[in-house]
């Protein structure tokens, strides 16, 4: 399945859209209720030139108790019941109002005339406006029921915000009634516009949007629904590492299954290589194969169903020795192999310069080299280790230049018996905002009397020369750390609200305090290092995975609805400017 180098990354650029809204509700809240009472100043004071301190003093506590009862109100309207959602437009919609108002007032002065109280109205018919926008977009009501109750806050706030004898004189003016009848149908053309925008592949932007929003809140049900009825069964293989001691007891297995963590946390396999990790007793590193959000796994079922057919995996070779590990470096690109009888293991990486997935093409030619080679399985690890964009056709013919000579080079290697040690930090008490539930590993590997060590994090990515800190470090020790892997796992401990949506491995932390770790683990997985023997594992399992049309459709509707929403807006601002000169 080649990925389509646009659509996810375009998704993905689009998520700082969702950081619109205040971190908190109780922001909104505050927020609103005082420009609830700027509101009413700037009317009795500036619109009104009104001076009755008593009149001010009595209007306010009823706005600001009608302004927090009909948020409570609103509620009831909402399909989820959100009360938070319910502040956050309340609060741009009392934004919006105090706008209306602060331009008209700036007009008089700019133009020379009287401060019209038609902004006062324009302001209430703007607010009612972005409520059928809201109710229709986020809230999950139809356009019938946002029209029933888009007036509902506005209204009761213009009611007890203007003086009763001047409730038909300002509410039946012609120019008011236009303007705002306008506005309220540009609203109501753009919310059928947007919601049609994914056409034909998504039948609805709208119940799209609102699974999204729900699933941040962990309420999935909807959005995996959606995903999983668009998502195709197919033919899904894993391969394992797996080392034993030769006394039996303890074991660890290194993981490269064909599926890719997401599509985004909470929902489908965004934490399978937890997951993974727990199904085979925290003894295991789950590694980022080459994969692409394609592959990922709709729904918890279908994780389910992943993960007690991964039981089933055979035994395909097993042997005692491998080879001293090869190091290929060709400018930005690193190549690290090791040779387990026939069987490549290699580990791909652009530290510290960072790249996307890599994509399947590399994959494949990689196998074509490595079966023209006579090799059997080829095991490729996307080391996942650094930030950055889609690798560049310069980068990608230099790493399958690396990855072809480090294969031309392990034929030739001799083999050792292994010694293997593996440690956690399960018993450490890790926690930190940029690591996932599986923590940190270590796997030491002893060949030919020589130590190697091999980092492991669950994490999604890692900070650019984090990587490169943390081996020197362990070079002070005299250790040498081949490579540190992240799993990409789209589990989030908690909400990042930035561009990326997550914190990558050593933006929080820090380097030092993850050498300080990481040197901790190897001290462990050395002291346990005993002769062992390694088998290679294979498990075919048919699951459903997304594919990538999901994601077309999914980057066209949001690119369609931006479009129309800019055309809108550009149009609503035009309009608007019409007023100030009237």
């Amino acid at each position: 399945m080649e990925k389509s180098p646009d659509d996810v990354s375009n998704i993905h650029n689009r998520f700082s859209l969702t950081l619109i809204n205040p971190s908190s509700h109780y922001f909104s809240l505050v927020a609103s209720l005082v420009i609830g009472v700027v509101i009413t100043l700037a009317t009795y004071f500036v619109y009104l030139s009104e001076l009755d301190f008593e009149q001010v003093w009595y209007r306010l506590p009823a706005i600001i108790a009608v302004l927090a009862l009909t948020q409570l109100l609103d509620t009831r309207f909402a399909k989820k019941k959100e009360y938070s959602k319910s502040l956050h437009s309340s609060l741009f919609a009392n934004l919006l109002w105090i706008v209306t108002m602060l331009f008209g007032l700036l007009a008089s002065i700019v133009l020379s005339k009287e401060t019209s109280l038609f902004f006062i109205t324009l302001g209430m018919f703007l607010f009612a406006s972005f409520r059928i926008g809201i109710y229709t977009t986020t809230l999950g009501a139809s356009l019938k029921r946002a029209w029933a109750i888009c007036f509902v806050q506005p209204m009761a706030m213009f009611l007890l915000l203007i003086p009763q004898d001047m409730w038909v004189p300002m509410l039946s003016d012609p120019l008011s009634l236009g303007y705002g009848v306008s506005f309220l149908i540009l609203a109501s053309v753009w919310s059928i516009m947007t919601d049609r925008a994914g056409r034909p592949g998504m039948e609805s932007t709208h119940k799209t949007i609102q699974a999204y929003l729900a699933s941040q809140r962990n309420d999935f049900t909807d959005a995996e629904e959606i995903m999983e009825q668009r998502s195709s069964e197919t033919r899904i293989s894993t391969s394992q590492i797996r080392l034993s001691a030769s006394g039996g007891g303890k074991e660890f297995r290194m993981v490269l299954p064909d599926i890719h963590p997401g599509p985004y946390h909470p929902v489908g396999g965004s934490n399978i290589p937890y997951l993974i990790y727990k199904n085979l007793a925290s003894s295991a590193m789950v590694m980022h194969s080459i994969s692409d959000h394609a592959l990922n796994l709709p729904s918890i079922n279908e994780v389910e169903n992943y993960l007690n057919n991964l039981k089933n995996s055979r035994v395909r070779e097993e042997g005692l020795q491998c080879t001293e590990p090869v190091t290929v470096q060709i400018n930005k690109s690193r190549v690290i192999g090791l040779l387990f009888g026939n069987n490549p293991l290699l580990f791909l990486s652009l530290s510290p310069h960072g790249m996307e997935d890599i994509p399947s093409y590399i994959k494949n030619e990689i196998e074509q080299y490595a079966k023209n080679r006579n090799y059997k399985k080829t095991m490729i690890v996307d080391c996942h280790n650094a930030m950055g964009e889609e690798i560049s056709k310069e980068d990608g013919e230099d790493m399958l230049k690396a990855v072809k000579s480090c294969l031309d080079t392990l034929i030739s290697k001799e083999s050792f018996p292994i010694e293997y040690g593996y440690a956690n930090s399960d018993d450490m008490g890790i926690w930190t905002e940029d690591l996932g539930m599986g923590g940190l590993g270590v796997v030491c590997l002893k060949i030919n009397d020589k130590k190697y060590f091999l980092g492991w994090a669950d994490a999604n990515n890692m900070e650019n020369g984090v990587r490169e800190k943390i081996v020197e470090n362990f070079a002070k020790r005299d250790r040498q750390l081949l490579e540190i892997c992240t799993s990409d796992t789209h589990y989030q401990p908690v909400k990042a609200r930035n561009r990326n949506g997550y914190y990558q491995l050593g933006l929080i932390t820090g380097a030092d305090k993850l050498s300080e770790w990481f040197l901790e683990i190897a001290r462990k997985a050395d002291v346990s290092a005993a002769e062992a023997k390694y088998e290679i594992l294979e498990n075919e399992t048919s699951v459903k995975v997304m594919g990538q049309g999901i994601f077309e459709d999914y980057s066209r509707a949001l690119d369609n609805s931006l479009k129309i929403t800019k055309g809108f807006a550009i149009g609503g601002c035009i309009l608007f400017a019409t007023s100030l000169f009237l």
